[in-house]
Formats: C-alpha cells, structure tokens, sequence
C-alpha cells in the first residue's frame, strides 16, 4: 500500500510539474530583438551601439547583433538572417536611404514588425516599418546654418563655405545639407564652394579637406562637417597646412560626441549641433510596447540641443558619450 501511495504521490508530482513547464518556458522566454548596425565608422556610432547593447540586457530582450561595415549587402544579408530566426522584431539603422522594399516585403510577410533607428529609408509603402526613432537630421543643418547667419550677421561677405558630407545616399547626408542650405540661401554671401563626401570618419575627413585646402587655400572661410569626427581629420588637415582651426577657419560640424568637446576647449572647434545616439532605451521600449500589442506613432524624434564653444567647459562633464 505504501508503495502504491509512493508511486501515485510520484506520478501526480510529474503530471504537476510537466503541467507547469509549459507555462514557466513561456513566461521567461525573452523577446529576441535583430538588430542591424550600420558599423563602426564614428565616435557616434559606438556609443550607439553600446546604447543598444547595454538597454537590450537591462530590458532584458536576447539582442542578436550584427554590425555591416558600412555596406548595404551586408545590412540585406543579416535582416535575412533575423527573417529566417523568427526573431520578434527587427531594427537596423539603414545605411543609405533607397533599396530596402524587397527585404522589408519579406519581413512582413513574415510578420516581423521592423522599426527604423537613427536613419530612415526612401519607400512609398509606410506600412513596411512600424516606426521611425531618431533625430530630425533636417532640422540638425538648420540649426548649424542658423548659428552661421546670427554668427556673420556683421560680415558683408563674400563667405566661402567647404562641406564635408556624410555617406553617399544616407539621409544624415541628405538632410543635413538640405537644412544647412535651406538657411544659407536667403542671404547670397553664403558660398558652398566645394562639398565632397569625407564617409562620416575622420581619416576620409582629413584627406578631403586636404584636397580642398589644395585647391582653394586662404579662400576658405567656413568648413560644414556633417559629423564631428570628419571635423577632428580636417582640424588635423588645417593646422598642417598652417592655419588655425575655428580662427582663419569657422568650423561647425554635428553630433556633439565628446571628441567636439575636447576640440571646442582646446578652441580649434567652434559649434557642434547635437544628435544623440543613446536611442537603446527608446528602442528597448518601443519592442515591448510592439510585444504587447501597443500602437507606436510613425515618428519619434530625440529632443537635442546645439553646444558652441563657450559653454564647452562647463558642459563637458554632462556628456555620456
């Protein structure tokens, strides 16, 4: 009898458990977030990434990441990659704006919701992505060319602008010089006379603003860098050419990453217009809600400032990144 007792307290102990794990497995599975980065060309970019890793594991979402070295192929490959894991959602950072449709039609036919960090991508079916997180790059140039005007406002000109733009075809390039002239061309003093890519990083950034300095010299009156490390290569280009970076030359570039920072209190820098990259918590966020069934709006914008050189000091021990 006891053995039959033993036996039936055993049996009903498993049928108990094994009613349970199911649920248990279920409650503690993780939602699985791919993401694709862009890569590592910047300051910026690293701490986005660190961003996204670093609120990934205090949400506690399984992050499986990929990093595309900058090429387009390799973003395609690896949002495959997430569509063939079935993870939960998709999010990337998309490095030029055109070519997405095809891969974004297989994600949903999937069913795998995608959300946009950082850039956005050129497509005429909105429906593609649930959401678009990040800075409004437009607005970004705006800023940088508003701070030249009220910054010139004395001068009668002529003033000869050097731009350094961002990757070919990516919308921080596209929108940063479609801002900046917006502003600028109400006045005719203004003259972009010459604008070339610097790829985002600082090397390319110094070898182009070498070129520039080589064709155009002491004509040179403003540099526009589209992020603030091809700024810190053409500081690097200026001073060995012999001149003096943010005094013969007015240097504005954006981002605002520490690196500017220590350029403006070292004053060979003039402005940075901010672009946060600290997007991890809106994304970790915006996966939940997307879990949960919970509406997102199209459109979530980074609230960000613009820093000149005089309040550098006193902001420096502020940033995060």
């Amino acid at each position: 009898m006891k053995l039959n007792r033993r036996t039936l307290n055993i049996a009903l102990a498993s049928a108990t458990l094994s009613s349970l794990l199911p649920a248990t497995a279920l409650a503690q599975k993780k939602p699985v977030l791919g993401f694709a980065q862009v890569g590592a060309e910047s300051e910026w970019r690293t701490a986005n990434t660190e961003s996204i890793k670093s609120a990934a594991a205090e949400a506690g979402i399984e992050l499986k990441f990929s990093d595309a070295q900058q090429k387009q192929e390799n973003q395609i490959k690896a949002i495959r990659s997430y569509i063939a894991q079935k993870v939960d959602v998709i999010a990337f950072s998309p490095v030029v704006e055109s070519g997405w449709d095809t891969v974004l039609l297989e994600a949903k036919a999937a069913k795998i919701p995608v959300v946009l960090t950082d850039r956005s991508v050129n497509t005429k079916d909105d429906s593609l992505y649930v959401t678009f997180m990040g800075s409004d790059f437009v607005e970004e140039g705006r800023k940088a060319g508003r701070w030249l005007v009220e910054k010139e406002k004395g001068n009668p000109g002529p003033i000869n602008i050097v731009e350094l733009q961002g990757t070919v075809g990516s919308a921080p390039a596209i929108d940063r010089k479609k801002g900046f002239e917006e502003i600028i061309k109400a006045d005719p003093k203004f003259k972009i006379i010459r604008s070339q890519t610097g790829d985002f990083t600082r090397a390319k950034g110094k070898e182009v603003m070498e070129a520039f300095l080589k064709a155009e010299g002491k004509k040179i009156n403003v540099l526009f860098a589209h992020n603030d490390d091809m700024a810190i290569g053409a500081i690097q280009a200026i001073e060995e050419a012999g001149m003096k970076p943010a005094q013969d030359i007015i240097i504005i570039s954006i981002d605002a990453v520490k690196g500017a920072f220590e350029a403006m209190m070292a004053g060979k820098l003039n402005v940075s217009v901010e672009c946060s990259p600290l997007l991890g918590p809106q994304l970790m966020a915006a996966v939940a809600d997307i879990k949960a069934g919970k509406p997102l709006p199209k459109r979530i914008l980074t609230k960000e400032g613009i820093f000149p050189m005089e309040v550098a000091k006193a902001e420096f021990p502020n940033r995060k990144y």
